[in-house]
């Protein structure tokens, strides 16, 4: 049974998983997706969505995902990002955080400098 679901999982996997950077909760990330446009000719391209990265569930396995949030207009914005989504094109990490816990869900109640995570300076290249 387990080679059967195996098989099924191999047809939805993004290839684009292996070059992903390693990164963790508390990282400042730039996630490219690719986004289609409605109309007759179904245009698409690429947009950049840039965040800190809050939390993060199985990371590699077909149900995994990552969820990002970021400042916009002055309100707090997060999205969802599946790992093996086909719209994820490539993951940029911008800064490595300084992180203590595995979720960062307290950073929506947070504002200004208290949203902030510090730098992680052993961590960065």
């Amino acid at each position: 049974m387990s080679k059967l679901v195996d098989l099924v999982n191999q047809k939805y996997q993004n290839p684009n998983v292996a070059n992903f950077p390693d990164f963790r909760t508390g990282d400042t990330v730039s996630v490219h997706v690719r986004i289609s446009e409605g109309g007759e000719g179904n245009k698409t391209r690429i947009q950049l969505y840039e965040g800190i990265c809050i939390a993060m569930k199985s990371k590699g396995k077909i149900d995994g995902h990552f969820r990002v949030r970021k400042i916009s207009s002055g309100m707090g914005v997060e999205r969802v990002f599946p790992f093996h989504s086909p719209a994820v094109e490539k993951i940029e990490v911008i800064s490595k955080g300084k992180s203590r816990r595995a979720k960062h869900f307290y950073l929506r109640e947070r504002t200004g400098r208290g949203a902030k995570v510090s730098i992680d300076y052993d961590r960065a290249e």
